[in-house]
């Protein structure tokens, strides 16, 4: 890579000791040097409503801003109800709008779904899928993240302690900064 990318990482689930932070923190130190990782907050982000397009809040504007601003856009998010949190959703329509001006289009993309359960958070991952194909955001197919179990994976600082997680979601990293690479913008 002839230059560091920098990756909007959004994070669905808003709880203090989530284990979707954590895997997002791990997936940043994990990370090939050529990306480089933070994550873009969006509990913050009022409710997306149309009437406010004209004068949007300052939230949105600033968020929007640092989406257009990234390289690339790597999700972060939990399973609520075989789908997305709505906080997660409230920021894709965020920034989305307004129609025809979306911050997301053209990011290379993956997205990460986790879970303590045993699928990890598939129906999430699938969901959100088909939002970003509209948004034309080119989303890595392979390899697929879902990390179930998740809440063995971490110790008391929440670090990530299992070898075998650490080792797939750094090969996860890798596929994800050469697919940024052949998708984004040089």
């Amino acid at each position: 890579m002839d230059r560091t990318r920098d990756v909007a990482v959004i994070v669905g689930s808003l709880r203090k000791d989530s284990l979707n932070r954590k895997v997002a923190h791990a997936l940043a130190e994990l990370a090939p040097a050529e990306l480089t990782l933070s994550i873009v907050e969006i509990g913050q982000l009022p409710i997306y409503n149309q009437d406010t397009d004209d004068d949007p809040p300052a939230q949105w504007t600033a968020f929007r801003g640092r989406i257009r601003a990234a390289d690339a856009v790597l999700f972060v998010t939990p399973e609520y109800n075989r789908s997305v949190p709505a906080a997660l959703k409230n920021a894709i329509d965020v920034g989305s709008r307004p129609y025809g001006k979306s911050a997301w289009s053209g990011k290379p993309g993956a997205i990460v779904s986790v879970s303590p359960g045993n699928i990890g958070g598939f129906g999430a991952n699938h969901h959100l899928r088909q939002s970003l194909v509209f948004l034309n955001v080119p989303t890595m197919a392979q390899p697929e993240a879902y990390v179930g179990g998740a809440d063995k994976l971490f110790d008391a600082s929440g670090k990530l302690v299992n070898d075998g997680t650490r080792k797939f979601l750094q090969g996860f990293m890798q596929a994800y900064a050469a697919w940024v690479v052949a998708n984004g913008n040089s």
